[in-house]
């Protein structure tokens, strides 16, 4: 296989014209061959940025459907170095930027160093870390320097000026403005604090760089959501609705759901 290195989330979210469609999957649901497919299924019809769930045991931030999702991915034998192989089979058939989305005690626990290589040599952009947050992370932030991967930290309506600041800071790829507070999962309408939300991360920095946007997710799963999120954001990120497309019908439906959420750009 021939993979390519990554160039980066942000310039991908910039050549989407009218905003950028951000799917995600989890690696190894239902096994790592068909995850590896479904992930593919999306950049063919309309995803423009991936991110790939790393499974872990305790998923206290995941919705019902990628709960069950990552835990029947663990029971059927998933390793972390199964997300490398993903990632680069992934890289090696389409080319749009993969984003890892991980707890970070995996990541502890399999070797700092050791992960961000695996990560970059396999042809993905970074992580999306949403259990720490920009003043604990000063060792994934030097690494990340040092291996040229994107960063992604969590904002949500509840933050700060000075925490939205310190994570607009610390980013690079984009910022994940998380549009309601709790657990990820499908809603039938997107908070409207995240036009607030979005509003501030504007102001502090977080769009219209080259290495830096704002995608706001959690709760997105229709294409109407995301034309109104994109009116507003650089980015629209959807989770629960693609995997549930997958346990329900397989690639064959995840594809028709892509494909329906890409007519929202």
């Amino acid at each position: 296989m021939t993979v390519t290195a990554s160039a980066g989330v942000a310039p991908a979210i910039r050549r989407a014209a009218n905003g950028a469609l951000v799917g995600y999957l989890p690696v190894g649901f239902p096994d790592l061959a068909t995850s590896i497919d479904a992930a593919v299924a999306l950049v063919e019809n309309g995803v423009d940025v991936l991110e790939l769930g790393l499974p872990y045991s305790d998923p206290v931030m995941d919705g019902l459907a990628i709960q069950k999702a990552t835990q029947e991915a663990l029971a059927s034998g998933f390793r972390v170095r199964d997300v490398f192989a993903a990632v680069e089979g992934v890289r090696s058939r389409v080319d749009a930027p993969v984003l890892v989305m991980t707890y970070w005690n995996p990541v502890v626990q399999y070797g700092l160093s050791r992960f961000a290589e695996s990560l970059r040599d396999a042809g993905g952009a970074g992580l999306i870390t949403p259990d720490i947050t920009p003043d604990s992370a000063a060792d994934w932030i030097a690494e990340s320097e040092r291996t040229g991967l994107d960063r992604v930290f969590l904002a949500a309506p509840s933050s700060s000026d000075e925490r939205l600041n310190a994570t607009v800071r610390a980013s690079r790829g984009f910022v994940y403005a998380v549009s309601t507070m709790g657990i990820t999962g499908a809603r039938t309408d997107v908070d409207q604090k995240a036009r607030a939300l979005m509003a501030r991360l504007r102001d502090a920095g977080a769009t219209g760089t080259d290495t830096l946007a704002a995608c706001v997710g959690i709760g997105i799963s229709t294409p109407e959501q995301v034309s109104e999120v994109l009116e507003y954001a650089d980015g629209a990120i959807v989770g629960s609705a693609l995997v549930t497309a997958l346990a329900e019908g397989g690639v064959a439906r995840l594809a028709r759901v892509a494909s329906a959420l890409s007519q929202g750009k």
